[in-house]
């Protein structure tokens, strides 16, 4: 059970800095009232943001730190249950969340979302819907169980009736299912990739036993042939060499003789220049001085000679350079013929390494026979040892499945809703009798309710009045109560109704409705109402709400 003890808050909506406290545990009924905007259902925003994170209402987290002081919003919730006392604080402007236990604050390493999972699950065992379904009955933002779509009813009574165990159990074995395929599917892909593995190194061990011998007697023949092509083109490159090494020196004699023809050429130039200038000078160039006629002749045929000479040594040096030239492009021939015979050698060269290669592959292989039997023997104990695993996952997958169906919606938990639903309906009916509307009232085992009168017709919810439609919602809500007291799941101190006086309920309903409410017993229940003042005497503690300079102040008269 869980018995709350406080809840406090500042700077909270209305609220400002100066703390508010509310104790939940004081008084039997406890009637709180106050006009619009006062702050009444402050309590109820307070108690759902310390426990889940979010308020009752529909206001966004931001919008519910006081806007004038715009900091330090807090609330504080204090709870027993059994031997332990528990505080959860949470706050805005800065952001809190801690949960205490006997003075001592629970160690936070996860997520705050996980944080507050273990709140839930572990700790309170309730979830908001089902705080909203039990604890608080309000006529704004309470969703009626009546109104709520199939598979939400489903989680409220599975939590009213403490059996979510078995949809975490659930959940849980579909991620074990899942692991369980994942590493079937795995494992099948493993166990054929091992079995075209091994067939492929038997293939390959059957090819080098068959082709081995064959094989290598081939590549020796290649072999031979290769390295007789080689000496061959290796003894022409040698004979072509020697050539080539006599014609050298021509080579050498050509430029000498080429050097010698340009020098000669040069002179020649230059003797006809100086034959030109005696031709054409009567005096000297540097001294002005007449040169003699007869000086003239003489040294004109001096140089008129040695042109004469010169071009008897070029004629004899250019029938030179010819027959030089004839040995220079027989040289080049050779080279080129060299280079040719070098390059088939590099080819010839290729292939004898390749040859070489494949032999000593080949050889290679044949070492390898004995690694490659122990390797394929190591593949067959590995594909014994995934079968023998997948055999084990087939038989834990078969264990899963049962599992499941027993697990499921239609399973275990169908079983015990089928075991509560005639104790569930006849609770409703109970407290629909005590609200003095006599309808015939059941649920089945998907929460779909059918409506009977006396008179055997049938009623939709829709089709009830609003105040009837209340009664039915006080019925259902009273009835989860008693139902999780009987389980002990979600059972709580605490009840909180919030203006349900004040909108459909006529005087009889109300008066029926209070009777209800002094035959709880060890309950706190508090009633908030604006309209409260005339049912004073009616409760055991009053709770006053008053607007005051822009704040909620709370006031007990």
């Amino acid at each position: 059970m869980i018995y709350f003890k406080t809840v406090r808050w500042k700077n909270f909506l209305a609220t400002g800095n100066l703390e508010s406290t509310i104790f939940l545990d004081r008084a039997v009924t406890t009637l709180v009232i106050g006009e619009n905007g006062a702050g009444k259902s402050t309590v109820l925003d307070a108690l759902c943001f310390g426990l889940f994170g979010k308020a009752y209402r529909p206001i966004k987290k931001a919008q519910l730190v006081n806007s004038i002081n715009q900091r330090e919003c807090e609330v504080r919730i204090k709870f027993k249950i059994g031997t332990n006392v528990f505080w959860v604080v949470r706050g805005i402007k800065p952001n809190i969340f801690q949960i205490w236990r006997n003075g001592k604050e629970l160690d936070q390493e996860a997520h705050s979302r996980d944080f507050q999972k273990i709140l839930e699950d572990q700790i309170l065992k309730l979830n908001y819907r089902s705080f909203t379904q039990v604890v608080i009955l309000g006529s704004s933002c309470f969703i009626p169980f009546m109104q709520l779509p199939t598979s939400h009813r489903r989680e409220v009574v599975e939590d009213i009736l403490d059996i979510k165990i078995f949809s975490v159990m659930n959940m849980l074995l579909k991620q074990n299912y899942k692991t369980v395929q994942t590493e079937l599917t795995e494992l099948s892909v493993e166990d054929r990739l091992l079995i075209y593995n091994k067939d492929l190194q038997e293939k390959h061990l059957n090819s080098i036993e068959e082709t081995s011998s064959a094989r290598g007697e081939l590549l020796r023949s290649e072999k031979e042939g290769y390295e007789s092509q080689l000496a061959i083109k290796k003894l022409k490159v040698s004979e072509l060499e020697e050539k080539i090494t006599t014609l050298i020196h021509a080579g050498g004699e050509y430029d000498k003789m080429s050097t010698l023809k340009i020098l000669m050429e040069s002179k020649k130039t230059s003797t006809e220049k100086k034959i030109k200038f005696f031709n054409e000078k009567d005096n000297c160039d540097v001294c002005e001085q007449p040169i003699e006629k007869s000086f003239k002749d003489v040294r004109v045929g001096e140089l008129e000679s040695k042109i004469n000479e010169y071009d008897t040594a070029l004629v004899q040096m250019r029938t030179e350079l010819d027959k030089m030239q004839s040995s220079i492009e027989e040289m080049n021939k050779h080279s080129n013929v060299i280079n040719g015979l070098k390059s088939e050698l590099k080819s010839v060269t290729g292939l004898l390494e390749r040859c070489q290669n494949d032999l000593n592959t080949l050889n290679e292989e044949k070492d390898k026979t004995n690694e490659l039997k122990r390797h394929i023997e190591e593949l067959n104990i590995k594909i014994q040892e995934v079968d023998v695993r997948m055999r084990a996952l087939k038989q834990e997958n078969f264990y899963l499945d049962i599992c499941k169906s027993l697990l499921h919606d239609t399973g275990i938990k169908s079983k015990i809703i089928k075991q509560y639903l005639p104790v569930m309906n006849q609770t409703i009916q109970k407290y629909l009798g005590v609200l003095d509307f006599y309808i015939n009232f059941t649920l089945n085992e998907q929460f779909e309710e059918t409506i009977k009168s006396r008179y055997r017709d049938e009623f939709s919810y829709a089709s009830f009045s609003e105040g009837e439609k209340m009664r039915i919602d006080l019925a259902l809500m009273f009835t989860w109560r008693e139902i999780a007291r009987l389980k002990n799941s979600t059972n709580t101190n605490l009840l909180i109704i919030d203006e349900i006086f004040d909108s459909s309920l006529d005087a009889t309903g109300t008066d029926d409705f209070l009777k209800i409410l002094n035959s709880l017993e060890s309950q706190n229940i508090f009633v908030i109402s604006h309209k409260g003042d005339v049912m004073f005497d009616k409760f055991n503690s009053i709770i006053k709400f008053e607007k005051q300079k822009n704040f909620s102040k709370m006031i007990e008269p």
